[in-house]
């Protein structure tokens, strides 16, 4: 019997979803595989009946907690897609400031008092809320890599991400390092798996993919010391996508 797989989406912009109805024809392999019993983003059907669910978004509201729990309850396997799911992402930023200033500077006099969809608390990743069985990570995240996921998760095997950092795609592609080109990277710390997409552009790594779990954070400051960057400068990179993760 195939896998029964659900896609959920909390905050966020749902690009994630786009990803997956981007691989297109290779949709065809992966429904051979999983029956996909709701999807909102491609579909009109519905089931609460699944083994696995996908997340995409961040935690921000009780009646967001409340939902993610019960998604929890009925699944066998939860995966966490991008980086709002995996870390927080671009939402926690917000944390920044408190959630009254928040709520007033984005609704002004649009703000009713006692409406739930106001209700808001510091935004969380899925898994400060509940288990996360797995992690798809990125912004977007790699349409290729989340088939892999998928397929390795449906047919009973751990799916594994890569455990080396961005700097080792950009060096495979042959791309001159963006520090010489006056760019700010977080490459020495980031996962790979993105294929090293935005500094093959000459546009510096923002750490979408999070952190590795091993990241070299004194010779990430030692880089940073020989190219002159400040302390301001490294914060607002550090805490864009990993927001208070990145402490040197």
């Amino acid at each position: 019997m195939k896998a029964r797989v659900a896609i959920f989406d909390f905050a966020s912009c749902e690009g994630c979803e786009l990803q997956i109805v981007n691989l297109e024809e290779k949709l065809l392999d992966l429904i051979d595989i999983v029956d996909v019993v709701s999807f909102r983003e491609a579909m009109k059907e519905h089931s609460n009946d699944y083994d696995i669910a996908l997340i995409e978004g961040s935690i921000m509201r009780p009646m967001d907690e409340e939902r993610i729990k019960k998604i929890r309850e009925r699944a066998k396997v939860l995966i966490a897609i991008g980086a709002c799911a995996c870390l927080g992402g671009v939402n926690k930023l917000r944390n920044e400031w408190p959630v009254e200033e928040v709520k007033k500077e984005v609704y002004g006099d649009a703000l009713l008092e006692g409406n739930k969809f106001f209700d808001v608390f510091p935004t969380k990743a899925v898994d400060e809320v509940v288990k996360v069985d797995f992690y798809i990570p990125g912004c977007p995240i790699d349409r290729n890599e989340f088939a892999k996921v998928i397929t390795a998760v449906a047919l009973g095997r751990k799916p594994r991400l890569p455990s080396y950092p961005v700097c080792v795609e950009c060096k495979k592609r042959e791309n001159i390092c963006v520090f010489e080109l006056g760019q700010f990277c977080l490459g020495p710390i980031t996962r790979a798996g993105c294929n090293a997409i935005c500094t093959s552009f000459q546009d510096g790594c923002e750490g979408c993919r999070g952190f590795l779990d091993d990241a070299k954070m004194d010779a990430q400051k030692d880089v940073l010391r020989k190219y002159g960057v400040t302390v301001d400068q490294m914060m607002k990179k550090f805490n864009f996508y990993n927001y208070r993760k990145g402490v040197l």
